[in-house]
């Protein structure tokens, strides 16, 4: 790429705050947490890749911008300029400096965490006055959003007091009565919205500031949200960002935004355009420890006292209502939250084998089953431990009705996973479940392989359940919920390490797993929270997920009285152990 100023990472030197921010997290010159650890790993990668480019002049122009007309609004810094520390600048650097192939912006989308008294308001301001005066188009809509008008009002007067502070912007800009302040040169529209307002389209913004995200109700919130973000496809380079602390609202902007992100990270995400700052702390047994605080609070010392921090601390000790809103507000740590939960590089663990059915010949198996609802697949397979390995098998059915709607809906190639043999079409509108129970029982007739017990979710029909009881199947329901936490750890820990296998390279049970994710029980006020899966996104499938983690429950839960034999240690078999089918 031979573009001036445009740079791969081998061509980074110290002038770039995102080398600098990344040397000092390797060295333990500064503290940060898995999620920004991993944010950074993926900005290098990217940049020896060549998926983006670091754009040395437009990084610079937005922090020079930012220094000398961005002013501090409020406390004793105020009315000095602002003087942006290496984490801040290293942040901005990454949203205005990191660029695609054609020298654009690579990320239009930003989700930046962070703990109270971190300065959020006064950053998000200043890269909004940025947007207005330097960064955007002609005819430029900016908004400040949040769900009352005295909350998006923060943002807003922080932007007006650099306004009026700089008589350079000062001089351009007018205050109207409905339109917000107004930029003459560039027709350049500045507002505050409050999205309980009765108008719900029309925007077309050139940036949108989120502020709070973790306080909005859910419908409206994610409506609001998708409005500005459908709102920008006329403009050439839109910025949104989400900015919060944590928070108690569930299945909002905040859990989308929070899965979302975690699943780039994650490798994921076939989005590229969403950039997470998660400042959060790893370890919820150390919330009350400085040294992981650094992880959420990467100001601390210079925005906010230590001392005033540890003050908060000591009152966090005297209540549970109160050390829930410390572990909320300064760790980050939001009630029941959703996370992306596998690692890309460790479900590839998992595929690209083979092993064929004969080899299983004589095997004991734990056997998992998922059955459909009306848009889900149904599920069935099986753990088999050999040689310490976990192999899995899984195939699914949809009806023959359904086969385009699905394919339309999800984006997904259904009729070739049929071909591969992972999918089965069953009955017209339903999923006939006799094909699920024969299956099972072409593996004990067919492949001498035998289910010792089958796990199923207590939501599944039952009459499955009587068939398969009634051709000597042992089954128990597994109730899909935060009960199944250690399942869930067993089975990601055994993944991470390697040691589970799918006998046949099934891409289909690849997706589902690449799709789940970890919702925490009101993960601030437990010690050790317990985690449940969930979908991604609303259009994601987990039902293959939802299958394995129903097994490896009668892997985990009747361990001691069946561990012996589910190890497939080569030994002769006494009449006793002896399946009905044998």
């Amino acid at each position: 790429m031979a573009k001036t100023g445009i740079k791969s990472v081998a061509e980074l030197t110290a002038e770039s705050a995102i080398l600098g921010y990344w040397n000092e997290i390797n060295s333990g010159g500064v503290n940060v947490g898995k999620w920004i650890r991993l944010l950074y790993e993926i900005i290098i990668q990217g940049l020896d890749e060549k998926r983006w480019f670091y754009d040395r002049r437009l990084a610079e122009n937005a922090v020079r911008f930012i220094q000398r007309y961005c002013h501090h609004y409020k406390g004793k810094l105020a009315p000095k300029r602002i003087r942006l520390e290496l984490w801040e600048l290293s942040a901005i650097e990454l949203i205005f400096g990191i660029v695609d192939g054609e020298g654009k912006r690579q990320f239009t989308e930003v989700f930046w965490l962070i703990g109270r008294k971190m300065g959020k308001t006064l950053l998000a301001a200043a890269i909004a006055c940025y947007m207005a005066y330097a960064a955007g188009e002609f005819g430029s809509e900016i908004y400040f959003l949040a769900p009352k008008l005295d909350q998006s009002d923060l943002c807003y007067s922080a932007f007006e007091f650099n306004v009026h502070a700089e008589p350079e912007l000062d001089e351009i800009t007018k205050s109207t009565k409905y339109r917000g302040l107004m930029i003459a040169e560039t027709n350049t529209m500045v507002r505050k919205l409050a999205f309980t307002s009765k108008k719900s389209d029309g925007y077309n913004p050139m940036f949108y500031c989120a502020d709070e995200v973790a306080a909005w109700p859910g419908v409206a919130g994610l409506r609001q949200w998708e409005v500005m973000v459908s709102g920008t496809g006329a403009r050439e380079e839109p910025l949104g960002m989400g900015i919060s602390s944590g928070g108690y609202e569930n299945d909002g902007i905040f859990d989308e935004l929070m899965k979302r992100g975690t699943a780039f990270l994650m490798g994921h995400s076939g989005e590229q355009r969403i950039l997470p700052l998660l400042y959060m702390i790893d370890d919820i047994e150390k919330w009350d420890d400085l040294e992981e605080l650094e992880k959420s609070l990467p100001g601390m010392g210079v925005s906010v006292k230590r001392s005033f921090i540890e003050d908060q601390i000591k009152i966090a000790h005297e209540s549970i209502s109160k050390e829930i809103e410390f572990k909320t507000k300064y760790c980050n740590l939001k009630q029941n939250l959703s996370t992306a939960w596998l690692k890309a590089e460790d479900i590839s663990k998992a595929f690209g084998w083979r092993k064929p059915m004969e080899e299983l010949r004589g095997k004991y198996v734990v056997g998992g089953l998922d059955l459909s609802q009306v848009i889900d697949l149904t599920a069935a397979g099986f753990i088999c431990e050999i040689d310490g390995i976990l192999w899995i098998k899984a195939h699914f059915w949809l009806p023959k009705n359904r086969l385009e709607e699905a394919t339309k809906r999800d984006g997904i190639p259904y009729e070739i996973y049929i071909r591969k043999g992972f999918l089965s079409l069953s009955g017209e509108e339903h999923v006939d479940y006799t094909d699920v129970l024969h299956w099972f029982m072409d593996l004990v007739k067919k492949y001498k392989i035998y289910p010792l017990m089958t796990g199923y979710d207590r939501w599944s029909a039952m009459e499955l359940i009587q068939a398969m009881t009634g051709k000597h199947f042992k089954c128990d329901s597994v109730t899909q919920g935060f009960n199944l936490s250690n399942v869930a750890d067993t089975f990601e820990s055994l993944l991470r390490e390697g040691k589970i296998r799918d006998m046949d390279d099934n891409d289909l049970l690849k997706i589902h797993l690449a799709d789940s994710a970890m919702k925490m029980e009101n993960a601030a006020d437990k010690a050790h929270p317990r985690k449940m899966l969930v979908k991604i996104s609303s259009k994601a499938h987990v039902d293959g997920t939802a299958m394995l983690l129903d097994a490896m429950a009668m892997r985990v839960f009747n361990w001691d009285k069946l561990g012996s034999r589910l190890k497939n240690v080569r030994r002769s078999r006494t009449a006793e152990e002896k399946t009905p089918e044998e």
